[in-house]
């Protein structure tokens, strides 16, 4: 039986009651998917649009800007809807400017040039300049610096890193060059933003290696403990586990390699089982992250996919307030903040989905530790418990199917997974956050033994989509609980997460 997603419906068949939760809530990952316009002003926005929120009785949905021009809606001057990421041609200057935003972020300029950056894209140097001179109205060297200096910022408040390792770490690459730019951009030296106070150091597993301690910040609340259980039961042996609340994991990151260590704080105060989101002090709602010093150099790239990971960008009021208006209170209520269980990488998240599920006679996971401790490399650190660091892509796509089956890989999900392997290092299958789930489920059924449920819970970690509906139809009584689920739009991945805590796959990519 196929799994009901999101993708299988086009925007324009979703009830304008789903689109008006996405535009109450301002949801990024909605952006460029439709447009809304206001019957009483005769403008038409993004659902990320920051003016104030009108009546939905007001209110008229559009897939397109075009189709909202032609009923007669001028854009707005805020939000500007001609920057929406959309699907359509005149739209490929937006999407191109915000994807290259976001590697940007991650560090894509450090120690590489824009021209570099331009061929990764497929584009011009030029043309990918105009395109963040237009849709951002900066260059993206200038990008860069601001994402360099506030990285640098956080360093020297939260650490006691040598000032010439912060430099490095962030991006610069000179010292001088660094205390130049710092000058000039916040008028004081870098040393004038160091803390007197030592860092806290690392508590529990962590505490055991010599570790750098930084922090993530969220949107309160937060169900921690949900959370980690997830990330727990799909935890390959060697390469992840969950102990006493906090998570850890190997990390193979532009090749530089270490091990983090992840808890809430919170959790880590003794304060989480009954310390509601009202009552944090100023600060509190964050993670604390512990890192191997190897992997400094690489902070940019790793702190954009752990956020990615734990789904910290999410808007859980918004999202806790609809379903438990939908029939979900007493859930909700139970762990308030609930997340979606990303991946480190897109290959990571086709990984689990098709190997997670265990085989005859097979424990859970054994099937992905047999493939992990065959293919993927051995971990020098001092935890033993984190050995291994997960197979790339490259590694599957060299061993093929054959190799994958003598492992005890079942024919199809061997296919499935050398095929999916292949086509992330061809460049022909990209699985990001902020692609498109439509067109990236299409392409992931077109891959043969991957299936529609499979697919869509790849969506859901990979791109971090918040509709996915990952379950078989035959898992649970099929007929109720989607006309049910109905409701729960577009926010179905985080209502199934309530209902179940985890969502297993049985079998579902023979």
């Amino acid at each position: 039986m196929s799994a009901i997603s999101y993708a299988q419906q086009s925007q324009s068949a979703l009830d304008p009651a789903v689109l008006s939760r996405a535009c109450d809530a301002r949801d990024s990952r909605f952006d460029g998917l439709f447009f809304v316009a206001i019957t009483t002003t005769g403008i038409y926005c993004r659902p990320v649009c920051p003016a104030r929120v009108s009546f939905p009785d007001r209110r008229r949905f559009f897939t397109s800007a075009a189709a909202a021009e032609q009923a007669g809606f001028r854009p707005c001057l805020r939000c500007r809807p001609e920057l929406a990421p959309g699907r359509a041609q005149i739209d490929i200057v937006s999407r191109l400017a915000a994807h290259a935003a976001k590697r940007v972020a991650a560090g894509a300029l450090n120690g590489h040039g824009v021209a570099e950056l331009a061929c990764e894209l497929g584009v011009s140097e030029r043309h990918l300049r105009r395109a963040f001179e237009r849709e951002l109205g900066v260059s993206p060297v200038q990008l860069a610096l601001t994402h360099r200096l506030l990285l640098a910022k956080r360093l020297l408040t939260d650490t006691s890193l040598p000032v010439t390792r912060i430099a490095y770490a962030s991006g610069f690459q000179s010292l001088r060059r660094f205390n130049a730019v710092f000058q000039e951009h916040y008028r004081m030296p870098p040393s004038a933003l160091r803390r007197s106070r030592r860092a806290r150091p690392p508590s529990g597993l962590a505490g055991r290696i010599d570790l750098l301690r930084l922090t993530l910040a969220y949107r309160a609340p937060l169900a921690w403990s949900a959370l980690v259980n997830c990330l727990a039961r799909d935890a390959i042996p060697g390469v992840d586990f969950v102990e006493g609340g906090q998570y850890a994991r190997t990390v193979d990151l532009d090749g530089r390699r270490g091990v983090i260590f992840v808890e809430d704080s919170t959790v880590a105060a003794g304060g989480a089982a009954t310390m509601g989101a009202q009552e944090r002090a100023p600060g509190s709602a964050h993670l604390n992250v512990d890192i191997s010093p190897s992997l400094v150099p690489v902070l940019m790239p790793l702190l954009a996919h752990l956020r990615h990971l734990f789904d910290l960008d999410a808007e859980p009021t918004v999202i806790d307030s609809h379903l438990a208006a939908e029939g979900l209170r007493a859930l909700v209520a139970r762990h308030p903040g609930m997340r979606i269980p990303g991946a480190f990488s897109g290959f990571e998240a086709a990984f689990r989905a098709l190997l997670g599920d265990p085989g005859a006679g097979l424990q859970k996971n054994e099937l992905a530790q047999r493939v992990t401790e065959a293919l993927g490399e051995p971990s020098e650190n001092a935890q033993p418990r984190l050995g291994w660091l997960l197979p790339t892509a490259e590694r599957v796509a060299d061993a093929g199917t054959t190799r994958l089956e003598e492992l005890g890989v079942p024919r199809a999900r061997a296919e499935a997974l050398a095929a999916i392997a292949r086509k992330l290092v061809g460049g022909s299958l990209t699985l990001d956050a902020g692609r498109d789930p439509v067109e990236t489920r299409r392409a992931l059924l077109a891959i043969d033994g991957v299936s529609d449920q499979v697919a869509t819970m790849i969506i859901m970690r990979a791109l971090s989509w918040p509709d996915a509906f990952p379950i078989a139809a035959s898992a649970l009584e099929s007929a109720p609980l989607l006309a049910r689920a109905e409701r729960w739009r577009p926010w179905r991945a985080y209502a199934l997460l309530h209902l179940c805590g985890y969502i297993p796959l049985t079998n579902s990519a023979a």
